[in-house]
């Protein structure tokens, strides 16, 4: 027979620590079993169930209440909302030393149900553990860690700061989790692309740390909203020769494998290679080559001189000797203070970015100073201090590339229109940047003249140039000012074959989201009273004499602010030119560079480290597009 105890005795209080009522409540539900000489074991009074409570430990039996006698538990719960201090002014005790055991009572009543209550983990069906577990896994795969960041004790200790009542799973669970992100991701993505009417696309290849081939692919539209958006379709493992037809063939399947149409497609950005170039060829694509690519082979064609070869060599290697050499990091330091140079590291160049190369002359110059009383202190290193020769040269080819630096960034955004900058970017090129200036020198002329020639000469090809007179015709902040008489004529003539053209879906789009941007200076009535005035004024003329009062009417509106962003100007204007908008999202969505591709693979090469070599090639796909498209709101 168990023995029937009461909480208050004197027994129970030499085994168990002092309670607060609701801890030694329980005590009404359990007695000491009767053959238990030591009182480590606890018989329930409910179910005649014996459960081990060593000194009194009372967690194995709100457990074992819990699981069992979940009416009475349910109760026993009732007096958690009991205030301790409630329960201690109704007591008569009065000695100070009783006052300071009803606090430790206390304190330890808490511990011991804060205790309790991490002891009962989330189930895994839960609400709470699911949004928890979710949440890791977007963390995973949106920043690119790897599946054992969940088995890392910090990582673990920081999640259970933050509850501790959430059980994280293994590296194994988060593994098996990602296809089926990837699959949700991949319904919303192609759910998105399939509204876009034109897109245009970007492709490049890549190989990993293991040298395993990858094709990219990226597509760009103009959303509903008037908003350009940028989207990653695939990183496929391509283990093909890479030729033409190989290529041709891979980028139909990936179309077709996203259900997009090969004749929305407006345009196909890439780079200047002979295999990708056919590839658009065989596939009677239109192709526009990368800005990005072609400026960094025309500067390339520029500094082929042997007085600037020998000047970057020369600084190659004084960049190098400080990139080895902590001392002399130390001494440059120190140098800088004294000569009041900014405290700057030197930069070293990369032969694919001519960019790099520019900024390491450009810091070198910077520090010059400081660099030769460095290395004129070090008698090993006397011999790599360029002469005034050397310097002359490297002014001269700063001087001439430094302004080409702008144009890079500003053509390989994904978030804003790039297309229509790139005869505007070449005008300024022709006319001012690489003009020849009174004060340069002979170098700098020369360097400017060769840039200048290839640029011009790469930008002769009717199709490109046409489809680029285009959209720069089509962009308010520019329309006509860049071209010439010629191309006036024969642009104007191409846009109205281009919205002469059966298009269906394009006459639905006159009156979308107006509601959402009315424009900056007229009111949203004031534009449909326009609209009305339009219309009855074209009521008699044929299509083609609507579109000519469309594009005299858009010619004769002052040119926006070269800062405006171009599709939201076409979106406020959607009602007054309903033809011409048409067309823009067909041609503004192009991007000017394939620097999307590029992008795509910096974060590949994050995915595929030296740590995680062994992942299979539809894993790295899905995690290189999740990483791209998974949204966390």
């Amino acid at each position: 027979m168990a023995q029937n105890l009461d909480p208050k005795n004197d027994e129970l209080q030499r085994i168990v620590p002092k309670k607060t009522a609701t801890i030694s409540r329980i005590w009404q539900y359990f007695g000491f079993a009767a053959n238990d000489t030591n009182q480590n074991k606890t018989l329930c009074k409910i179910c005649r169930k014996v459960i081990a409570s060593k000194s009194g430990n009372t967690t194995n039996l709100f457990c074992h209440m819990k699981i069992h006698h979940p009416i009475q538990y349910g109760e026993l719960q009732k007096t958690i909302t009991i205030n301790p201090k409630k329960q201690s002014s109704d007591s008569s005790i009065t000695d100070k030393d009783n006052e300071k055991s009803n606090a430790s009572c206390s304190s330890s009543s808490c511990s011991k149900q804060k205790s309790i209550m991490e002891s009962m983990t989330y189930d895994k069906s839960s609400k709470r553990w699911v949004s928890l577990t979710n949440s890791v896994l977007g963390c995973l795969a949106k920043d690119m860690l790897p599946f054992y960041t969940c088995e890392k004790d910090g990582f673990k200790k920081m999640l259970k700061t933050f509850d501790s009542r959430y059980n994280l799973p293994g590296r194994k669970y988060f593994s098996a989790a990602i296809p089926k992100l990837y699959q949700s991701t991949h319904d919303q993505v192609q759910e998105e692309i399939s509204e876009a009417l034109f897109f245009a696309g970007t492709t490049d290849l890549w190989s990993s740390r293991t040298m395993k081939p990858y094709m990219s692919y990226t597509v760009h539209y103009v959303d509903k909203d008037w908003n350009l958006q940028s989207r990653h379709l695939q990183t496929v493992f391509f283990p093909d020769d890479h030729t033409g037809e190989n290529l041709a063939h891979g980028l139909k399947d990936t179309l077709d494998s996203w259900g997009l149409k090969e004749e929305n497609q407006v345009c196909l950005t890439t780079d200047n290679g002979s295999n990708i170039v056919k590839a658009t060829q065989l596939n009677n694509w239109q192709r526009l080559q990368c800005f990005g690519h072609r400026l960094h082979l025309a500067v390339n064609s520029g500094l082929k001189d042997d007085r600037i070869d020998r000047a970057i060599r020369i600084t190659k290697k004084v960049v190098s000797s400080f990139s080895y050499s902590y001392k002399k990091k130390r001494e440059l330091e120190k140098k800088q203070i004294e000569a009041e140079l900014p405290k700057h590291s030197l930069i070293t160049a990369c032969d694919t970015r001519w960019g790099s190369t520019q900024k390491m002359i450009e810091r070198f110059l910077e520090q010059e100073r400081a660099v030769q009383q460095v290395l004129s202190a070090d008698r090993k290193s006397v011999s790599l201090i360029p002469n005034w020769q050397t310097i002359e040269v490297l002014e001269c080819v700063n001087s001439a590339i430094s302004p080409l630096a702008e144009f890079t960034d500003a053509l390989s955004g994904e978030k804003h229109v790039s297309v229509s900058m790139v005869m505007p970017v070449i005008a300024l090129l022709n006319d001012d940047i690489l003009s020849p200036k009174p004060e340069d020198v002979a170098l700098t002329t020369e360097i400017k003249t060769r840039i200048l020639k290839y640029m011009n000469e790469k930008y002769k090809d009717e199709s490109s140039r046409a489809l680029l007179n285009i959209a720069t015709f089509l962009d308010p902040r520019f329309k006509n000012k860049f071209l010439t008489d010629e191309e006036k004529f024969d642009t104007m003539t191409k846009l109205k074959l281009e919205i002469l053209e059966p298009l269906e879906p394009i006459v639905a789009t006159e009156g979308e989201n107006l509601e959402d941007s009315p424009a900056k200076k007229l009111c949203l009535g004031n534009l449909f009273k326009r609209r009305d005035r339009i219309q009855e004024t074209n009521k008699d003329l044929t299509p083609g004499e609507i579109i000519n009062s469309e594009i005299e009417r858009y010619l004769a509106l002052p040119n926006i602010d070269y800062n405006s962003e171009p599709l939201q100007w076409w979106k406020e204007h959607l009602i007054i030119f309903p033809k011409l908008s048409s067309v823009v999202k067909k041609f503004l969505c192009i991007p000017a560079t394939s620097c999307a591709s590029e992008r795509l693979f910096s974060v590949s090469g994050q995915i595929v480290s030296c740590k995680r070599t062994c992942l299979k090639p539809d894993k790295v796909d899905q995690l290189v597009f999740l990483s791209k498209n998974l949204r966390l709101d």
